[in-house]
């Protein structure tokens, strides 16, 4: 019964020493040579002069809430692509209403100006 599982143990063995030798090897070999200039800030360009706890714009987060939407809705398409042959015409027209369904949503968020920066 324990040798089913011999495989998957020596590969997550080597899994396991080949991501432990990579986070370690570097701190071995790499030079440190830290000075002010690589350790000030440069996230965004500048040090900071306010409260790390400001708040942020409803619209940035109205912008990254739709883009992984419509990066999740994307995720959908590889799978329904590789098993096109199988699913046949149902599968491929109730693909078709779920991009249709999709695509509107996108139009009416244009149109509403979810999109806009300014």
């Amino acid at each position: 019964m324990l040798l089913e599982y011999l495989p998957i143990l020596i590969f997550i063995g080597i899994a396991g020493a080949i991501g432990l030798a990579l986070l370690v090897i570097p701190f071995l070999i790499a030079p440190s040579k830290p000075d002010p200039e690589k350790l000030s800030a440069y996230e965004c360009g500048f040090n900071a002069f306010d409260d790390a706890r400001m708040k942020f714009d409803v619209r940035y987060y109205l912008v990254s809430i739709l883009f992984i939407i419509f990066d999740l809705e994307v995720a959908f398409l590889f799978p329904w692509a590789v098993a096109l042959k199988d699913i046949g015409f149902y599968g491929f027209w109730s693909m078709m209403v779920f991009l249709g369904v999709l695509t509107i949503g996108f139009i009416y968020e244009w149109r509403k100006g979810a999109l806009e920066w300014q």
